[in-house]
């Protein structure tokens, strides 16, 4: 009797030592999971930065935003708020803008880019050298897209004297 009693508690002993033993593995890979998870939000994508410059041009008839390159040689994406309104009058829109810089950080993103600088025109000459409605929904689309902003410039073409405006030496007669 004396040696059932003994090997009772040894046995009881080695499954709980076991049992613990597999408790710590799980607890182990259970930790591994939680960091290996934690790790994956922190990285990021270190390639080279790859910059461009976004063209928008606003007038009070149409909103165009063109992507270059640095250079400005090589267009990257380009949409305008005509393609993506229906009706003439809604083609100079906030929202026609908004959805052409959409469509444009879309197409910049699968090249690649990181970062772009904004040259904003507005028609300029004998007409209007202020944006249309449609520059800063195209701005704030654009920044809203994730990409790193450089600088925004104003590129409007203003005569140093004056250009002669359309209709002649006596005007418009009506």
């Amino acid at each position: 009797m004396s040696e059932t009693e003994v090997e009772a508690p040894v046995e009881t002993t080695e499954a709980v030592v076991e049992e613990e033993q597999t408790e710590a593995v799980v607890e182990e890979e259970q930790t591994e999971a939680v960091v290996e998870t934690k790790e994956q939000p922190e990285t990021k994508k270190e390639g080279p930065e790859k910059w461009g410059i976004a063209h928008i041009y606003s007038s009070y008839n149409n909103t165009i935003i063109h992507m270059t390159d640095l250079t400005g040689g090589e267009t990257v994406a380009i949409s305008s708020g005509g393609n993506h309104v229906n009706a003439d009058r809604y083609e100079s829109s906030p929202f026609a803008a908004m959805k052409a810089a959409n469509a444009v950080v879309e197409s910049t993103r699968t090249k690649g880019f990181t970062g772009f600088h904004i040259r904003v025109r507005a028609v300029g000459g004998v007409g209007s050298r202020v944006p249309g409605p449609g520059a800063q929904a195209a701005i704030r689309a654009l920044a809203r897209g994730g990409f790193k902003i450089g600088r925004i410039d104003d590129v409007t073409p203003i005569p140093h004297d004056t250009t002669r405006k359309k209709g002649g030496k006596r005007g418009r007669r009506v």
